[in-house]
C-alpha cells in the first residue's frame, strides 16, 4: 500500500505496486489507475507443510495457522475456510505481525501461514517443505501486481508512460521466455547488498510463471488487462467489505499503454 499511496500522492510518477490496494486505495477517493499488469492472478495462499496431509481447506480443521491482521489475507480468511465447510472456531487462528509469521512457521510452531505465495513459498521451502493452497482456487480473485500511475500523469506524460509501460512488459516477458537465469543475475547484480539466493529467486519466479495469466488474458500481450478479470476482482473485494466507492472495471485500469509491437520487440530480445 506504502507505493500505492507515495504514487498517489504525486511524489513519484509511476510506480509497481499490489493492484487490489490501489483499487481499495481509488474506492477511498484516491485517483490511481493500473497502466499495466503483470502477474493477473491473486497470489495470496496459505502456506503448509507438504506433510501436513492438508490439500483443499476442508483439511484445515484442528490445524494452527497464522495471519497479519493488516494484511490483504485477513478480509477473506471466512470465505476461504467456509469453501471446506468451517468457521474460525474450527481451527486456532493466530495474528501476528509480518515479521513473525515466517519465524513461527519455519519453526513449526503453527502448521500453516497465510500470506504471498510467490514471494514467501520459496522461503519457506529452504527450512520447511512448502505447498501452497490458492485462494484464487476457492473464488477469491483479483489481480495481484503492475504498475500505477494517477490519473493527472496518465494526463500529462502518456508518451513516456507508454515506452515506460511498454518496456518494462517486454522485459518480463523475455525473462519468462527461457531467460530466468538472465533476470536472476541482473537482480542479484542490482541488489548485492541483499544477500540474495539465485535458488530462492529461481522458484519465485517459477511460481509467478503460473500467476501470469487468467482465462480472459490467455494469448495476449504481457501488461494487458483483462475488464472480465477486474469485474471479479471488484466483485471480491466488495465482498470482503474493502471498498467504499464502487466504480465501473475500466475505472481501475487501461490497456492504452501497452503497446503491443514494442512488448514483443523487447521480449524477443530487441533494443
Amino acid at each position: 500500500m506504502s507505493t500505492v499511496q507515495i504514487v498517489g500522492n504525486g511524489a513519484y510518477d509511476v510506480g509497481h505496486a499490489a493492484l487490489a490496494p490501489m483499487a481499495i486505495a481509488r474506492s477511498k477517493g484516491l485517483k490511481v489507475k493500473s497502466i499495466a499488469v503483470f502477474i493477473r492472478q491473486n497470489d495470496i495462499g496459505l502456506m503448509i507443510g507438504k506433510d501436513s496431509g492438508v490439500n483443499s481447506p476442508k483439511d484445515l480443521k484442528g490445524k494452527k495457522l497464522t495471519f497479519t491482521a493488516g494484511s490483504l489475507e485477513t478480509p477473506f480468511l471466512d470465505r476461504f475456510l467456509a469453501a471446506g465447510g468451517l468457521t474460525r472456531n474450527d481451527l486456532e487462528l493466530t495474528n501476528v505481525d509480518a515479521a513473525n509469521k515466517g519465524t513461527l512457521y519455519m519453526s513449526r510452531n503453527v502448521d500453516g501461514a497465510f500470506s504471498s505465495a510467490p514471494f514467501m513459498q520459496p522461503i519457506f521451502d529452504k527450512q520447511r517443505p512448502t505447498k501452497t493452497i490458492n485462494f484464487s482456487d476457492y473464488g477469491l480473485k483479483f489481480p495481484s501486481f503492475g504498475l500505477v500511475a494517477t490519473e493527472s500523469t496518465i494526463a500529462a506524460k502518456p508518451d513516456q508512460l507508454r515506452k515506460f509501460a511498454s518496456v518494462t512488459a517486454g522485459a518480463w516477458q523475455y525473462i519468462l521466455n527461457g531467460h530466468e537465469d538472465e533476470g536472476i543475475k541482473a537482480i542479484m547484480e542490482a541488489r548485492p547488498q541483499a544477500k540474495l539466493s539465485a535458488e530462492v529467486l529461481r522458484e519465485q519466479i517459477d511460481i509467478l510463471k503460473g500467476l501470469v495469466s487468467t482465462p480472459a488474458t490467455e494469448g495476449k500481450p504481457m501488461g494487458v488487462a483483462s475488464e472480465k478479470d477486474w469485474a471479479e476482482g471488484i466483485e471480491t473485494l466488495k465482498e470482503g467489505k474493502l471498498m467504499d466507492k464502487v466504480e465501473a472495471p475500466t475505472a481501475y485500469y487501461t490497456n492504452e499503454f501497452i503497446d503491443e509491437k514494442l512488448v514483443k520487440e523487447i521480449a524477443n530480445g530487441g533494443a
